[in-house]
């Protein structure tokens, strides 16, 4: 098998992302390859039933700002200084296809919790990427 080069690290920013971050830090020194760090906010369209202090763009802007600072933290907390951290709106699942295309990844990881029951029907993140991206993909288990 030959090293990756660049490896798409997805953070959905829980307490689970630190765990994902160390998975694809250790790939990443064991293959000597660059790193990016993804997180997605997903924007929901809501209606307010009164008035808002913010506008949506607002939000949206606010919630990209907090999401970079998360990722800056892990990045300086792992000591990863060569990783980049990138921050994208839209659909989670169409947001990690085109960012794991855009930057060429070669091993995208991302964190996956085990299901059991009705759960294992329901169309999750990691079942979607898994099937639909270019590249290989680590699955982590989480607790």
């Amino acid at each position: 098998m030959a090293g990756y080069k660049k490896i798409l690290v997805l953070l959905d920013l829980s307490q689970d992302s630190e765990q994902v971050a160390i998975a694809g830090r250790d790939m990443a020194a064991h293959s000597n390859a660059s790193l990016v760090l993804l997180h997605v906010v997903e924007f929901v369209p809501v209606e307010p039933l009164g008035g808002t202090l913010m506008s949506a763009p607002e939000i949206e802007d606010e919630l990209i700002k907090r999401s970079q600072e998360k990722l800056a933290d892990i990045i300086t907390r792992l000591a990863l200084p060569r990783a980049v951290a990138r921050v994208e709106g839209g659909n989670t699942k169409a947001e990690i296809l085109r960012v794991a295309d855009q930057e060429r990844a070669d091993l995208i990881v991302l964190g996956s919790h085990e299901r059991h029951g009705l759960a294992i029907l329901m169309n999750f993140t990691e079942d979607t990427i898994l099937h639909a991206a270019h590249c290989d993909v680590l699955a982590v288990r989480l607790k």
